[in-house]
């Protein structure tokens, strides 16, 4: 069995999805000193694609406040050369 590292080397499709999660988790970083500090536990990092992210959020009362920080966030993903035009705001179930 290989180590899961050199399975994502050694396939181009696992390394493009490797560089996407990695891709998030830093986009993560970049907005989270825009969402209050009592928000910041529920938010998760969530697929991303070219022109749009998805944040996954692990409690439902989050996620209006979240909605009305997309803009903010959207501001400073832009600020730091992201190129989003949305974000979306996924509510994960109760067995994630």
């Amino acid at each position: 069995m290989i180590p899961l590292s050199q399975a994502f080397r050694s396939s181009p499709e696992l390394s493009r999805v490797a560089d996407r999660i990695q891709l998030s988790q830093h986009m993560l970083s970049v907005v989270l000193p825009v969402v209050p500090p009592g928000l910041r536990a529920h938010l998760q990092a969530g697929p991303v694609d070219e022109a749009s992210w998805c944040l996954l959020i692990r409690n439902p009362a989050v996620s209006s406040k979240l909605r009305q920080l997309v803009p903010a966030l959207l501001a400073r993903l832009r600020a730091e050369g992201y190129a989003m035009e949305s974000i979306r705001i996924k509510i994960l179930s109760a067995r994630h």
